[in-house]
């Protein structure tokens, strides 16, 4: 596999071959970034970065074979200095402050889109590309504020963040599944302003869609949560 010298050189560590070849295909559709290797475990991944030089890695943190940050752990030990992006479902904050401790510069939570991983990925080339040495204060902060993440994208027209929420625990409370009736009763707002709350989860891939049968007249849209996968 062949790339230019100044791109960075990207491992993508996921268990699910899907997911794995998803995040594979984003990273490289992604300015400055070459993917030079996909790995299934953690063991898969310490020979991938035995035989390749890798700039970061895009760790899943549920490997079959062992934690994500205990192979970070074990990669620290050794002197790898790759930095890293997580990709994960895992929300435990003090497994947050673990991974950062361990070198991880940026967290994705698993549903994402390719706009997101995109975004992480330019903030860390940009954080990358920054050398020399700083000015002041103000430069440095600079340098790191590269990193953080931009504010929650606007909400479109008509939706408010409160009843988004308030839409979204409902949906997840429910295993079933809800229609835009049932939600709209649950959060107190109406079934067609429900409805368009439940799209907007569809749309952002939070949520899923299929028509509910077994009943007289035109069946309607049950929606259902998607739980994300470790």
């Amino acid at each position: 596999m062949t790339h230019a010298a100044d791109e960075i050189r990207v491992l993508v560590v996921e268990d699910d071959p899907v997911a794995a070849d998803a995040h594979a295909l984003y990273a490289g559709r992604a300015p400055g970034f070459t993917v030079v290797g996909v790995a299934h475990s953690r063991a898969a991944a310490v020979r991938a970065l035995e035989r390749t030089p890798v700039d970061l890695i895009l760790l899943d943190l549920y490997l079959p074979d062992g934690h994500g940050l205990h192979l970070l752990r074990s990669l620290r030990a050794v002197g790898h200095s790759a930095d890293v992006i997580a990709v994960t479902s895992a929300r435990d904050l003090a497994i947050v402050r673990e991974g950062v401790s361990l070198g991880v510069v940026q967290y994705v939570l698993k549903p994402f889109t390719f706009a997101t991983l995109r975004d992480r990925l330019a903030r860390y080339a940009e954080f990358r590309a920054a050398a020399g040495e700083a000015s002041g204060q103000d430069e440095v902060d600079r340098a790191l504020a590269a990193l953080r993440a931009p504010q929650p994208a606007a909400l479109p027209k008509g939706l408010s963040a409160p009843t988004l929420e308030a839409v979204t625990r409902s949906l997840r409370a429910a295993p079933g599944g809800l229609t835009a009736a049932e939600a709209g009763t649950a959060v107190g707002i109406s079934r067609i302003t429900a409805r368009r709350y439940l799209e907007h989860l569809v749309t952002e891939g939070r949520a899923a869609r299929a028509p509910q049968y077994g009943q007289i007249g035109r069946p309607e849209l049950q929606y259902r949560w998607l739980p994300a996968r470790p």
